[in-house]
């Protein structure tokens, strides 16, 4: 009597049919869960694996990417400013992000190629240098990239980013509507190489592709704020796989920023934001 009870009550017994199914969406579930808490670990640390990898073979002769020469005497900065660090500051700090462009006057397409020339100075793991620079300035051209990036960034507003995310973006007043793709003379699409090529048609490995990358459009905002040229980073969400099939760039280029160049408007108005200061941001030992 109280084992038929048993067997009559047991919550087991009486679902047994479906048991498999949710055992099963349990183990997907937790195996979705770590697969990504651990994807962004994965790939901030690929290139550091990959580096590491490549000595796996001890017993294969590796060849330098770079031509081994003898070293040369360094000169040491042959131009300074004559306000030295503190004449760079106070030209910096008016920079400012610009999403209201002039339509014309149009900067000589000199100055940009001077500042990208400058870009092109950074410092680069293992000098691989891998960077592109995509300067635009065809009409055409530029309503093919707004429409590109603004079809993504309708969905990316309204459905892949986080509530927050679109909360902490409202004082800035921004949304999908990328008036500035076509308003501004020029952009400036700046694609980081994942890896190159070596003379002989192999792959060369491009150690911190990114973070060089980063420092040279650091230096790219440093020399467009000297020609006195106005401009914004944007990092189009999603957008990069398109950009680099209409620009018909390589496979081994993967976009890092976009940036609008020009004169701002002259009813341009900017955030009212402030900087940290020193003391916020500088730590001596």
């Amino acid at each position: 009597m109280k084992f038929s009870y048993i067997l009559d009550s047991s919550l087991i017994l009486k679902y047994w049919n479906i048991l498999p199914t949710v055992v099963l969406i349990w183990f997907v579930s937790k195996w979705l869960y770590f697969k990504l808490k651990y994807r962004n670990e994965i790939l901030r640390n690929s290139e550091e694996v990959n580096v590491q990898s490549n000595y796996s073979n001890e017993s294969f002769v590796y060849h330098p990417a770079l031509e081994e020469k003898e070293h040369v005497p360094y000169r040491g900065a042959t131009k300074i400013l004559p306000g030295g660090a503190l004449q760079f500051y106070q030209m910096m700090k008016d920079r400012r992000s610009v999403r209201d462009f002039k339509r014309e006057p149009i900067p000589d397409q000199s100055v940009l190629e001077n500042c990208i020339r400058a870009a092109g100075t950074s410092p680069s793991g293992a000098h691989t240098e891998p960077w592109t620079f995509c300067l635009i300035s065809s009409a055409d051209l530029k309503k093919s990239i707004r429409d590109i990036v603004e079809s993504e960034e309708e969905i990316n507003y309204s459905q892949r980013m986080h509530k927050q995310w679109t909360t902490d973006l409202r004082p800035l007043k921004t949304n999908h509507v990328k008036p500035y793709l076509t308003d501004a003379p020029y952009l400036i699409l700046v694609f980081k190489q994942i890896y190159g090529m070596t003379k002989q048609g192999t792959r060369k490995q491009h150690y911190y592709n990114e973070i060089s990358v980063s420092i040279s459009v650091g230096i790219l905002l440093c020399a467009l704020q000297a020609a006195g040229l106005n401009s914004l980073v944007t990092t189009p969400l999603n957008c990069g796989p398109a950009l680099r099939v209409l620009l018909n760039r390589p496979a081994n280029e993967k976009l890092l920023v976009l940036l609008p160049v020009g004169y701002a408007a002259e009813a341009c108005k900017i955030p009212d934001i402030q900087r940290k200061p020193l003391k916020d941001i500088f730590v001596r030992f």
